[in-house]
Formats: C-alpha cells, structure tokens, sequence
C-alpha cells in the first residue's frame, strides 16, 4: 500500500508544562525544537495549547508526491475541505481534526533482543537469572503505533479513511466501529461512534510486555494518578497493554506483541461483539474508560 504508517500527532493540551513532564517521563524525548521523539520514529508528537484537550492534526506518510496526488484526485468532489501544496491536508468534521498526508522514509526498526524464555518441556535459560529482571532506567517507546477517536459521523470518517485515503479494515466492533491500518499493524486508527469528538487514546511501541510493565509502573510510582488500566491483552489486536492517563485526560497506551498482517490474503477479518472485544485478559477497566468524563460532562453543557 501507498500509506505506510503514522508519522506525527499534533495534541492540543491545556497545560503544555505538565503535559510535556508526563511524556518524557513516557519516554518520549524532548528535541531542541520543543516536540517529542520516538527511538524510530523521530519527532511524533507535538504538543500546543489549547483550552480543551483533542487531537489537532494526524500525520500519515507515503512513500512519494504521486501517492498524494492519487489522495487529492479522490478527494475531488468528495465534500472534504482539503488543500494542498508539499503536503495535503484535509479536514475530518467528525473527529474534529486535520489529517496531514506527506511523504515519509520507511520505518527500520532493528529487532528487539529477545531473551530466552523457560517453561514447561521447554528450557531456554539455563543457570541465569532472568534477563528482564536486571534492565534499568526509562524505557523508550520505539514508535507511535496507533490513536483511536470518537467521532460524531463515523460513516463519514470511514469514508474519508478507507475510500479515500486507502486504509484497510483489519477487524470490526459491532455498532462501535472498526480497526484500520496504514501499515502492517494490525491497526493504526480506530474511529468510534461517540456523541461529541475526541481523542481516546494514542498508543505506543515497547520492545515486550517486560518493557510494559516496567515503563508503566515507573510511571505510576512517580505518580499514581497516572494509572488508568492495566496490565492485559486485548483479543482485537493480539497486544499487552497498559494505560495511563496525562495530566490533560488523554490517555496514552504502552503495547508490545501486536497482530502483523502482510498478507491481506490470509488475514481474516472478524466483527466482535463489543463485550468480547475489550480483554482476553486483565483487570477491570473503569467506570469512565470508553466515554471519559470529560467528555460526558461537555455533552451535559450542550458544548
């Protein structure tokens, strides 16, 4: 496919200070140009003031101008406002935000040393102490991995990602929405039906669960407000997750041991019920998890 991956959020908070403590101590690292970096991905999120916390801009890349020439002849009478110079940008009434499409160097990502693992009738480590046991310091999230957004036309935002920008549909949730890649992710985008737009959560790459567990609980030992949910598996998707929460209320998910789909052939998509779909495993999510409070207050206001 053209598209092949994310490249840059742009995160309106209201509070830029305390936003960018939260991710860098997510591992995010802060560049001399006041944005933040992925260990692959280099610059992927930028953060702006804003009364009320949303994402602003989503970046997608391809691999050259042909390929946003092909978007902006499909977006020829589609109804989208768009413009388009370098790079094309496109508005999505639904979700509230911008979708940048620009061209973007592939990720190459040097795998992650996997450490030899015991169980039964099966004995990698032998007379050593488990590798992950001994790791030290932050971690550092190798990629942005995925956001998911409510929207209040998710028909139309689906139209907009699948029919014109050329994403694929990896897996469904009944009356909710559906999994959209980009890239060999299973997903990159998720798009809810929600009464009011808003950013759900943004996600991001970590070597393993050990990397997971490690970097959320740093996280929740220097303050436990931060913890949302976790640690679990989800079944769509296949990932370890954990979730924390940043001082805006947005909150930001670490993953490792994402479903890979090369072959479109031999994937097969599933629609899942919505119950089904949270958790093969893990805690109990809160109360306020899928409609954040934030968000239903605003729509008590009639905001």
């Amino acid at each position: 496919m053209a598209l092949h991956r994310l490249t840059k959020i742009v995160l309106g908070v209201p509070d830029i200070e305390s936003a960018t403590e939260f991710y860098v101590d997510f591992g995010l690292e802060l560049t001399d140009a006041g944005h933040l970096s992925t260990r692959d991905g280099g610059e992927q999120l930028a953060l702006v003031q804003s009364e009320r916390r949303g994402l602003i801009e989503l970046g997608i890349g391809c691999d050259d101008a042909d390929d946003i020439d092909s978007v902006a002849s499909r977006l020829d009478g589609s109804g989208f406002t768009f413009s388009r110079d370098a790079d094309l940008l496109c508005a999505d009434p639904g979700t509230g935000m911008m979708v940048r499409v620009q061209t973007a160097p592939r990720y190459e990502q040097s795998p992650a040393i996997v450490a030899p693992v015991n169980g039964p009738g099966h004995i990698e480590r032998h007379n050593e102490r488990a590798p992950a046991t001994e790791r030290k310091g932050p971690v550092q999230p190798r990629k942005l991995g995925h956001v998911v957004l409510g929207s209040t036309d998710v028909e139309n935002s689906e139209r907009l990602f699948l029919d014109i920008l050329g994403f694929k549909v990896s897996d469904s949730i009944r009356k909710v929405g559906k999994f959209m890649r980009c890239s060999s992710d299973h997903h990159n985008l998720m798009v809810s039906n929600a009464p009011g737009p808003f950013l759900h959560h943004t996600s991001w790459e970590l070597n393993d669960v050990d990397e997971v567990g490690r970097g959320a609980s740093q996280l929740v030992a220097k303050d436990p407000s931060r913890h949302a949910w976790g640690l679990g598996r989800h079944n769509v998707g296949g990932n370890f997750f954990w979730y924390l929460r940043d001082p805006a209320g947005n909150y930001a998910e670490y993953y490792s041991d994402l479903d890979i789909i090369t072959e479109e052939l031999r994937w097969e998509e599933r629609t899942w019920g919505a119950r089904e779909s949270i958790a093969a495993w893990g805690p109990p999510h809160p109360s306020d998890f899928f409609l954040p409070d934030d968000v239903a207050e605003l729509m008590m206001r009639g905001a």
